[in-house]
């Protein structure tokens, strides 16, 4: 893609953020927005850099995570095509609290905060627009923090390969470059859902160990609940592997050791 070419006017029209905005308002944002290509493992900013602008993925996949004082590495988030980030923190004024990193090929699309605000001022409904979208970002979390807590590692595993992108996000970035979403349903064969980074990397997001996320997609292989092919995950019937209650992988072995030591010699 040449980006030379590209129409940003017409790529914002097609994002939820800016699908009300008129194409006199698209035009004004369009002067405020930058195009950068970062290869993988390119940083996109860092805790401390100022925020002066929000971002959106137009290809590629950008990982947001925190390190520890130690250096292990949490991904708080996995931002593919046609997804926003770094909204809520532009306007406090203060630096990134978190990392950012290309981990494919990626384009990005930066919003410039001055034109934001310009437009905020010029016409109140752009702002209750910004704070829809900021509204569902952070339900998004409030939600991640529920199952983090609140569910298991195998139901995390089933619930992340039955709802893989937000809806909105794969309609986004369909609409704008006609790119397909990482997971799709099909008809009577089931759903193929593509891991759009390493397991690490995935176990991480879900708050899980690689050990223990590969252990599980292994059970469920076992339990022909799913097939997998390297990154590639069939799921021949989704609302099966939905209505999956078996235990965690760690304490059917502690039952099945319990057993063992209660038959008798």
């Amino acid at each position: 893609m040449d980006i030379r070419q590209f129409d940003i006017p017409r790529y914002l029209s097609a994002l939820p953020l800016f699908q009300e905005s008129t194409s006199e308002e698209l035009s004004r944002l369009a002067t405020g927005c930058r195009l950068r290509r970062f290869a993988r493992g390119d940083s996109i900013f860092r805790v401390g850099t100022p925020c002066e602008e929000f971002h959106v993925t137009v290809l590629g996949q950008v990982k947001l995570f925190a390190l520890s004082p130690a250096g292990q590495e949490k991904v708080i988030e996995l931002v593919g095509p046609g997804m926003s980030f770094a909204e809520a923190l532009m306007f406090t004024g203060k630096p990134y609290i978190i990392n950012a990193q290309a981990l494919a090929d990626t384009l990005l699309l930066s919003v410039d905060k001055a034109t934001v605000e310009r437009e905020i001022e010029a016409d109140p409904r752009f702002a209750m627009r910004m704070l829809a979208g900021i509204s569902r970002r952070l339900h998004g979390l409030v939600h991640d923090v529920q199952t983090y807590t609140l569910h298991s590692g195998m139901q995390r595993v089933i619930s992340y390969l039955l709802h893989e992108l937000p809806e909105e996000s794969n309609d986004a970035a369909s609409i704008a470059l006609a790119c397909a979403g990482h997971g799709h349903p099909q008809g009577p064969g089931g759903l193929n859902v593509t891991l759009p980074v390493s397991k690490a990397t995935m176990a991480s997001r879900l708050s899980l160990t690689p050990e223990y996320f590969s252990r599980v997609l292994h059970e469920l292989e076992d339990a022909g609940l799913i097939r997998m092919d390297k990154r590639e995950i069939h799921i021949p019937d989704a609302a099966r592997l939905a209505a999956h209650t078996w235990p965690e992988p760690c304490s059917r072995r502690c039952m099945s050791a319990q057993a063992a030591v209660a038959l008798p010699a």
